[in-house]
């Protein structure tokens, strides 16, 4: 039986007091941090890859059903705001399409060539990079997805929480979080799900900071969509500039579009050394 799969650790949940059922949710979520740690030399190596590939001009995309293709959704779709890449360096499927993200689509993860039929439109390449996202890590869309990409040369990795798995078997770097039993039998969104966006975050949050979207740590190449950003934009450019007037730094953003070209022009309207 696979872990993810195997009996919850706790009984008699229904009638559990409120308090001790958070309690003991919480007790179970500490363990996943810890896992995600005993992760970090396989995701260091799929960074370095990444960045490398990227760097000559590749994308990642990632493919997953239910819980493990809406994170991979909501990870790609952030990047764009958050570090002002383009909307297609990070890329994201989801078996039964983008309806599956509100709503499940029964059926839609069991099909062994659909994972890859969605990654066709984007033209993957050599350059490119695959993660499967699959607790269970028997996904066939998963699964499919990561044996085409693989024949098509593309570098492939995996997230997991299960060991030995045919996801881990095809992926050239397997990243394995065995999180255990979840508390409720089966229910993968819970630790499982937690994993897997501690892991999305580690990957491309480290991407993005290798690739130069970072300054110090702060990202400097955000868009500034709404009021809240081009606040935070404009105390990220007083603190880089050392100006005390917040209209004047809000403004030179403003003019500007990012915090990185407003800081730039700023230095050089000053002769300001790097």
């Amino acid at each position: 039986m696979k872990v993810t799969e195997q009996p919850s650790r706790y009984s008699n949940l229904e009638h559990t007091p409120t308090r001790l059922l958070l309690e003991e949710i919480n007790r179970e979520d500490q363990r996943v941090p810890r896992v995600v740690a005993g992760c970090i030399p396989a995701i260091a190596k799929l960074v370095d890859a990444i960045v490398e590939r990227v760097r000559r001009g590749g994308r990642v995309f990632y493919a997953g059903s239910g819980t493990s293709g809406r994170l991979g959704v909501v990870d790609a779709s952030e990047i764009p705001p958050t570090y002002g890449a383009d909307s297609d360096l990070f890329l994201a499927v989801i078996a039964g399409g983008d309806g599956a993200i509100r709503k499940a689509v029964e059926g839609a993860e069991d099909s062994k060539d659909a994972g890859w039929n969605d990654l066709l439109p984007f033209g993957p390449g050599p350059d490119d990079t695959l993660i499967g996202l699959s607790a269970s890590g028997h996904t066939p869309y998963v699964l499919g997805a990561l044996r085409h990409a693989t024949e098509a040369g593309l570098l492939t990795a995996c997230i997991t929480c299960n060991p030995d798995t045919p996801a881990a078997e095809v992926a050239t770097v397997p990243i394995v979080a065995v999180v255990g039993p979840e508390f409720v039998t089966g229910s993968t969104r819970m630790k499982a799900g937690t994993a897997e966006k501690l892991i999305l975050n580690m990957i491309s949050t480290s991407v993005m900071i290798r690739l130069g979207h970072v300054h110090g740590n702060r990202m400097v190449d955000m868009q500034l969509t709404n009021d809240k950003l081009v606040e935070r934009g404009a105390r990220f450019v007083m603190e880089e500039t050392g100006l005390k007037d917040e209209e004047a730094a809000r403004n030179l953003l403003l003019e500007a579009g990012s915090v990185r070209e407003a800081v730039q022009r700023f230095k050089t309207q000053n002769n300001v050394n790097e």
